[in-house]
């Protein structure tokens, strides 16, 4: 998470010590049901992508905490988004994770209400209407939907703002990466044992990354200092003009992107600046569920589900454009498999962090400087849920 202030300290660390959020905010049914509904069911929620749902009519489940959202494509190219659930009694419109309506009409399988793209009730089973009963009362629920650059986004609240609200840095760091033309490549999908606040605390630290990723501390040597960059450095201004990777936060020598030899396996985008090929790696986040890096010849995505006080789900997935995609499949597995053990060694960490939470005497732990964007984090957190 990338939440500095307009004008940056000399130094990014914490001054001072600060502890953590409690155990309990990591453990208990309670915390977790807080959890979903102050952030999860108030926020803007990454669903999916626009092409899922390229054509008209075309629907999509997505699921939040214990909600099911119906995604559909309406005929005039617009989305729309309603609770999966029928205002008769209740029943679950679509069983199916994804398809393409048969008609113009959403028809619950239950008692066959129908309703039209646009969510009004059109019709009932019952040979006759009751006195009183209003159809247009008697809609699906809606939910916002939005769309940014390509990626879609939901929120149950329907509170004022906008998705891009969300972004925890300035999303214009990859606006010279072409997102809307993303075509989708693998699909990396686990359930960790573990809070999916312990999955973000783990994120926005570097000082596990010497012990947990060796390889990537190799690709990426600030990493291998436990930094995440120039400033987190307590003499960083000793090396200010120093380029070197283990100073700037680039990548090793030699190295173009993130593969299991650094190599870049397609062409590179070719918008990018000479700055954004340097860099190696440019993180954009958006709270709680998603973030999106830009490498110099694909984007990678990681999306987030809590699925309990200690289970949650992650879903990352690698871009490509016809241009950048590699063109054998050996190519293709030395970028994925890069990134899935950068992520399994991220599951197994935090899933040793989430078992040592339950310590009847550990009642909340204690930051170090460098986890400045940890105390960030937590500050977000207990600014939502109190």
């Amino acid at each position: 998470m990338t939440l500095h202030p307009p004008s940056k300290p000399a130094w990014n660390g914490l001054t001072e010590t600060r502890q953590t959020l409690p155990s309990d905010a990591y453990l208990s049914d309670e915390a977790y049901r807080r959890d979903l509904d102050a952030i999860w069911y108030r926020h803007w929620i990454h669903a999916c992508r626009a092409s899922d749902l390229a054509e008209p009519r075309a629907f999509r489940l997505t699921r939040i905490g214990d909600q099911e959202i119906l995604l559909l494509r309406h005929e005039d190219g617009s989305l729309c988004a309603f609770h999966n659930s029928c205002r008769h009694r209740g029943a679950a419109l679509k069983s199916e994770e994804c398809g393409r309506l048969a008609g113009r009409l959403i028809v619950c399988p239950y008692h066959a209400w129908s309703y039209s793209l646009d969510g009004a009730l059109v019709r009932t089973s019952s040979k006759v209407l009751p006195d009183g009963f209003d159809k247009a009362a008697h809609g699906l629920h809606p939910v916002a939907v939005a769309e940014w650059r390509g990626f879609v986004f939901v929120n149950l609240s329907a509170a004022p703002g906008a998705a891009v609200d969300g972004f925890d840095s300035d999303p214009a760091m990859l606006a010279n990466w072409p997102l809307e033309r993303l075509e989708r490549g693998p699909v990396y999908r686990k359930e960790i044992a573990c809070n999916w606040k312990v999955f973000w605390d783990n994120y926005n630290e570097c000082l596990h990354c010497p012990g947990v990723h060796p390889e990537l501390s190799a690709l990426v040597p600030i990493y291998g200092r436990g930094l995440m960059e120039r400033r987190d450095d307590p003499a960083w201004q000793a090396h200010a003009d120093d380029e070197a990777p283990q100073f700037s936060g680039r990548l090793r020598s030699g190295a173009e992107t993130w593969s299991g030899d650094g190599s870049a396996k397609g062409r590179a985008f070719a918008g990018l600046t000479d700055e954004n090929r340097q860099a190696g790696q440019s993180y954009v986040t958006h709270l709680p569920s998603f973030f999106v890096v830009g490498h110099v010849d694909y984007v990678r995505s990681v999306s987030l589900r809590p699925l309990g006080p200690a289970r949650t789900e992650l879903t990352a997935e690698w871009y490509f454009t016809q241009e950048t995609r590699p063109e054998t499949a050996e190519a293709l597995d030395n970028v994925v498999a890069f990134g899935s053990l950068v992520l399994d060694q991220d599951a197994a960490i935090c899933e040793i962090n989430q078992r040592g939470l339950s310590a009847l005497p550990h009642r909340h732990g204690t930051l170090m400087p460098e986890e400045y964007e940890i105390a960030r984090f937590h500050a977000w957190v207990l600014s939502r849920t109190g």
